[in-house]
């Protein structure tokens, strides 16, 4: 049994829809020994793949094929991933770098602000029903 790449990939919940799996493909962001795969192409069991998202591309290898969606705790079942570590790496600085660039006082307020804020007013409040 072989299954489409586009279907796959959204079985295997790379994707969560089967046409951004697709798109993905005809992108080339879909590679087998480095050749960008069409949706259309097929998988067998044993083949490895990879997905480039963003400065990342992970790597993988099919253990079983299916058609339908799985839920994510059966994944591991049907799909190995075999990410080099430098990968992995990337992903991790990509994420750092991510919480840090924002300055304080930019953006929306986190939970702590909120709290500030609040207190402030509740003061501010207090101050004005004194006088």
């Amino acid at each position: 049994m072989d299954v489409r790449v586009d279907k796959y990939l959204f079985a295997m919940r790379i994707y969560k829809t089967r046409a951004m799996a697709a798109d993905a493909c005809k992108k080339g962001r879909i590679t087998m020994n480095g050749v960008p795969l069409k949706p259309s192409r097929t998988f067998a069991i044993g083949n490895k793949f990879s997905v480039r998202k963003g400065p990342i591309t992970f790597t993988y290898e099919i253990l079983k094929l299916s058609e339908n969606r799985l839920g994510a705790k059966l994944v591991p079942d049907y799909l190995r991933d075999i990410t080099p570590p430098d990968q992995l790496e990337l992903l991790e600085l990509a994420r750092l770098t991510a919480q840090s660039n924002r300055d304080r006082g930019t953006g929306r307020p986190t939970k702590k602000d909120r709290r500030d804020i609040e207190q402030f007013i509740a003061d501010f409040e207090e101050w004005e029903e004194e006088e």
